[in-house]
């Protein structure tokens, strides 16, 4: 007798599919044969040698040991001997991402928060609003366990090493027969090692740039579309299904939406009104379990800032790259089987992946980019290239044996799948054995050649990029790491001075600070200097509402600034007199400056005072091909004058019709902060009714002096602000980011002020403004109470039981059914295939019975 027809890659799940006696048995037909894996007891103990010796297991050793050498070959590649390195990483938006888990770690968990402020970056912040928890607190547990610096670096390779084991996942999980999930596993090792993109997400340069959470929740989601496809046949796991979709939530929202969108689609695919009563709950209770952290981000999302990333429009371009043929070529022929063979996961694909270049090409412009949906492009097509050799595996079985179960014939076809995806990543990493690098006799190139194939294709960039990373900000190989530390070590001792103390610190920006791990690098003050002195840019550009300023100010404090947001009027060359004004606005302590022309217009400012110096050291710069070294010291300014808390010379006007409107508190506040002519008096975006109404675009604005007020005994913490004032009444500005969790005790309604700042009118001589939860976050916590009770309920509930369909005795089966393969045995009930309404057809003869399946 045959193995079922679903994937026998674990044997221990093979049991007898017999249906009780029933009004179907006795007219002598044959039950349909839904999973019931997640059974407890059906097969005998007595059957556990029969297991061992059936043909089952020759296959599930294969499959184990195919997805195990993905994960150890992808692991080898990520250099373990520089990922158990106890040193920071570093690199692209990575070596900044190292803070927050840091922060979390020191600030929020022992207070028994997941979120909360920080002043480290931006005049403060909230940190893990606007970004996703999952991991970062997990490098921030398993720090308590082993070294901060290898916990990062683990935790950001993992959803990298279970990419290959999700997509297994996917295929067991949806009942997918050996080999199609172990094919999928090596399918997902070659997207791994992609190269068509570096930042979007999911492969590994990605991951190296910064997006490892992309890379974790795109696991998740891969494991969790599994659960959906066996949920659909079998009504069971929504418990389960549910708390992955909140993992996968609250790891990266992008994976979500393919997450959610693929079930939906799995669901529209086989429609059925009993199957979505299994998928509504799971979606729903995963949206509660994560929405103590969902429902405040989507509710502040007007408090955030849109960069205003613009569309990308090369379509053609960026989903066919030159290159791909392969690729396209191998994934149409699998999408074509697929189609003709009316494999379920195989269409489900296909349908995947012209949904994702629909939303690519006709996404809108908006804050979520359409380039961000590349990597569910590619990542789909790869699954769809190794369904194809699945495909040409069975084909060639059939055609050589007559054997009514095929699968032992299909040994080798995991094993090509695997050997083709080691082969085709590895010749561009340049570690296939035989392979060597070799002169052109013509040419005189220098070219890699492998059993007689040449190229003089530059060679992977991935294995320089892991090394680059995970050696470590401490790395000889950073060019400019005695620079680096020298300056953190210059501003720490600069913050333990009394005379000057702790404070932000404003940086002037070059391309070149690279050469010190990353040019994010001095985002990591906060992390050197215990939190004593903070960086007024910081990695989460999104998460406030400061941040467009804060560009504004690098643009005239820089000589070759980044401008990375969209829509932002810079300055055109240095105005550092100007920055200095707007660093005073924000209540800034320091100003770093590198370059000759920004230091002789700071040294010439007298708001700026010199109180420290690094340097000389050589600094490479690179134009064309020309490769110049000069020698740098940087200068350290004191800002004078700069006060978190100030009295106001004028009292505040409000600007009608903003309110929390993003766009227009933007275009109104840039507008006040670049004319310092109206600088006298504050504008705000609501107001005691004795404050004027004013225009958003007027110019000019009623002056109406206010009494004069001593501030004194200013103190901040990371979550409170408090300062005595000698008169009662009177408005003060306090140089903190606003947003609306603070509240005041000793002061009325917190005010938002241009550009991004706060006023309070004291009712007491003595004012705290703290930060804390608001009514978004307790209605969080609520929801998100129900969604752990109801998963308790889908448990309680257990499955959701569809309608049994059943077919004549003797009736032949229908190729390409649910769930179907073309090697399942028509001659016994373990390989009937379950045959539904959607199989058999609304005219077919068969019985149709609405009694449920037993357990």
């Amino acid at each position: 007798m045959s193995g079922p027809a679903d994937d026998t890659s674990l044997p221990a799940e093979r049991e007898d599919h017999t249906c009780g006696p029933g009004p179907a048995a006795e007219a002598g037909a044959r039950p349909d044969h839904t999973d019931h894996t997640d059974d407890v007891g059906d097969a005998a103990p007595a059957r556990w040698w029969e297991r061992l010796e059936s043909t089952d297991r020759p296959q599930a050793v294969l499959t184990l040991l195919v997805v195990a050498a993905c994960v150890v070959f992808t692991f080898v590649q990520l250099k373990p001997s520089k990922l158990f390195a106890n040193t920071t990483p570093a690199g692209g938006d990575m070596g900044a991402h190292v803070w927050l888990p840091a922060y979390v770690k020191a600030h929020l968990l022992p207070h028994f928060r997941l979120t909360g402020w920080t002043q480290d970056w931006y005049d403060g912040f909230p940190a893990l609003t606007y970004y996703f928890p999952l991991p970062i607190v997990a490098i921030a547990v398993v720090s308590y366990v082993i070294p901060y610096n290898i916990a990062f670096k683990l935790v950001s390779v993992l959803g990298l090493l279970a990419m290959p084991i999700a997509a297994w996942a996917l295929g067991r999980l949806a009942r997918m027969p050996f080999p199609a999930p172990a094919c999928l596993a090596t399918g997902a090792l070659v997207f791994l090692f992609n190269r068509d993109f570096t930042i979007y997400g999911g492969n590994i340069a990605s991951t190296m740039a910064g997006e490892f959470s992309f890379a974790i929740s795109l696991a998740l989601a891969l494991v969790f579309l599994g659960l959906v496809a066996r949920g659909l046949d079998t009504g069971r796991s929504r418990g389960l299904a549910a708390v992955v979709l909140a993992c996968c939530a609250m790891s990266h929202v992008l994976p979500l939406f393919f997450a959610v969108g693929g079930a939906i689609l799995m669901y529209l695919l086989r429609p059925q009104r009993r199957r979505w009563r299994w998928l509504l709950p799971v979606l729903v209770t995963g949206g509660l379990l994560a929405a103590w952290w969902a429902l405040p981000f989507e509710y502040r999302l007007p408090y955030a800032t849109n960069m205003g990333y613009q569309k990308l429009t090369t379509y053609v371009a960026l989903l066919f790259p030159h290159g791909d043929t392969w690729l396209f070529v191998v994934a149409g022929v699998g999408a074509l089987a697929s189609l003709v063979r009316r494999r379920p996961i195989g269409t489900w694909l296909v349908a995947m992946t012209v949904a994702a270049a629909v939303v690519f090409r006709f996404a809108p412009q908006a804050r979520l980019w359409n380039a961000r949906v590349l990597p569910f492009w590619f990542l789909c097509l790869y699954l769809l290239a190794s369904l194809a050799v699945a495909e040409l595996g069975i084909f060639v079985a059939e055609g050589v044996t007559r054997r009514p179960d095929l699968r032992l014939s299909l040994i080798p076809v995991p094993v090509v799948s695997l050997l083709a995806a080691l082969i085709w990543v590895g010749y561009p990493l340049h570690i296939l054995p035989f392979g060597h690098m070799v002169a052109n006799k013509k040419s005189g190139a220098t070219e890699y050649s492998w059993l007689g194939i040449h190229s003089t294709a530059a060679g992977s960039y991935v294995p320089d990029w892991v090394d680059w990373n995970y050696s470590g900000y401490q790395s000889p190989g950073k060019a400019r790491r005695a620079e680096y530390f020298a300056l953190v070590a210059e501003m720490k001792k600069l913050g333990q001075d009394p005379a000057d103390g702790c404070g932000q610190a404003m940086w002037e920006y070059e391309p070149e600070l690279d050469q010190m791990g990353t040019p994010d690098a001095l985002m990591l003050l906060p992390y050197w200097t215990n939190g004593c002195v903070g960086s007024m840019e910081g990695l989460y550009y999104e998460s406030s509402a400061t941040t467009p300023y804060h560009f504004l100010n690098v643009s005239e404090l820089s000589d070759k600034p980044s401008d990375p947001m969209v829509g932002l009027q810079y300055a055109t060359a240095p105005d550092v007199t100007l920055g200095i004004q707007h660093l005073q606005m924000l209540g800034v302590k320091y100003f770093m400056a590198l370059t000759p022309d920004v230091q002789s217009q700071a040294s010439a400012d007298t708001a700026l005072e010199q109180v420290g110096s690094v340097g000389p050291f050589p600094v490479s710069y690179t134009s064309g091909s020309q490769t110049t070294v000069t020698q740098r010291t940087w200068k350290i300014y004191k800002l004078i004058d700069s006060a978190k808390v100030t009295p106001l010379l004028n009292q505040p006007v409000v600007m009608n019709h903003v309110g929390s409107n993003e766009a227009a508190w933007l275009k109104a506040s840039q507008a006040w902060y670049l004319s310092p002519s109206r600088w006298s008096v504050f504008e705000t975006s609501s107001g005691p009714s004795s404050w004027a109404r004013v225009s958003p675009s007027a110019a000019t604005v009623p002056e109406k002096p206010l009494p004069p007020v001593q501030v004194s005994s200013i103190k901040q913490t990371e979550s409170s602000v408090s300062f005595d004032v000698s008169q009662t009444g009177v408005p003060v500005l306090v140089k903190v980011s606003y947003f609306p969790n603070w509240h005041a005790s000793g002061a009325g309604t917190v005010y938002r002020a241009t550009p991004n700042l706060m006023i309070v009118v004291p009712t007491s001589h003595h004012v705290t403004l703290s930060y804390g939860y608001t009514p978004v976050d307790w209605a969080g916590f609520l929801l998100s109470l129900l969604g752990l009770v109801g998963v308790a309920g889908l448990a309680v509930a257990g499955r959701v039981r569809y309608p049994a369909y059943f077919r004549p005795a003797g009736e032949p089966l229908t190729v390409g059914g649910d769930g179907e393969w073309p090697w399942a045995d028509p001659s016994t009930d373990e390989a009937a295939p379950l045959l539904d309404a959607e199989v058999l057809g609304d005219g077919d003869t068969a019985t149709r019975h609405e009694t449920d399946l037993p357990d």
